[in-house]
């Protein structure tokens, strides 16, 4: 995270900060969740503001499309996009009850 590293707005940052608990929908059980970043940012306007950031490919932030056959890769795609969306709804919240927001950034973003 060069981009943190040398960006005077950045006040900390650092990977895998945070452990988010979350029920995943494939087995019903409790699961640890580690977003990828945190990021405190001083705000042009002075205020501070904290993000978790999570990055992932544009293709597992959203629900997959039906194919015309029920494939292998389509089930995998269904589990992931599953779990994805439970640790991602978890996040949310964990973030409000902390003054947090929560953020996914994908390829688009990055570029």
């Amino acid at each position: 995270m060069v981009y943190c590293d040398r960006n005077d707005a950045v006040l900390e940052w650092g990977s895998e900060e945070f452990i988010i608990p979350y029920i995943s929908p494939l087995d019903g059980r409790m699961h640890r969740y580690f977003p990828d970043f945190y990021v405190k940012i001083r705000q042009a306007d002075g205020s501070i503001k904290k993000w978790i950031i999570e990055v992932k490919p544009k293709a597992q932030c959203g629900p997959p499309k039906q194919p015309s056959r029920k494939t292998q890769r389509f089930v995998t795609e269904v589990r992931t996009w599953g779990v994805n969306k439970a640790k991602w709804e978890a996040a949310l919240e964990w973030c409000a009850d902390r003054g947090m927001e929560f953020k996914i950034l994908t390829e688009d973003h990055l570029g």
